[in-house]
């Protein structure tokens, strides 16, 4: 099991819409994946305090009310803050504009409505494989 991915999907924010993030994270199970829903309407301070416990491989955070730009930055404010160095995808409603900003400001990738979910699945696996292969060598 120790080999096995871990992943946190959160909603931020008051936003309630859970669907996708539900079929995100089923998905994700169905590949094989650990998956640890957060539940709706949490802080960006409870999301990286719940990543920090389960010690996640990655975080993905779900938000459909249009408040990304405000709940996403902070959840990557709070993982430096806090020296966590967990890579974080954002999913949901987000204009290509606004997701061009999340990348530069430290998102690993931004997934909207109708990307496949094999596309997630793959780059998740992709992105915690290069990320151990990484650490093991450096």
């Amino acid at each position: 099991m120790g080999n096995r991915i871990k992943v946190l999907i959160a909603k931020p924010g008051l936003d309630g819409h859970t669907r996708g993030a539900l079929v995100v994270a089923q998905a994700l199970t169905d590949a094989g994946m650990e998956v640890v829903y957060s539940g709706i309407r949490k802080t960006p301070a409870e999301i990286v305090a719940l990543a920090a416990t389960e010690n996640v491989d990655c975080i993905g955070l779900s938000c459909l009310s249009g408040a990304h730009m405000e709940h996403f930055p902070e959840v990557l404010r709070l993982l430096h803050k806090h020296k966590l160095d967990i890579p974080v995808l954002g999913g949901g409603i987000i204009p290509d504009e606004d997701g061009a900003e999340l990348l530069k400001a430290g998102f690993s990738a931004i997934f909207t409505p109708g990307t496949p979910l094999p596309t997630i699945v793959e780059y998740i696996r992709r992105l915690v494989r290069t990320r151990n292969a990484d650490a093991a060598s450096g």
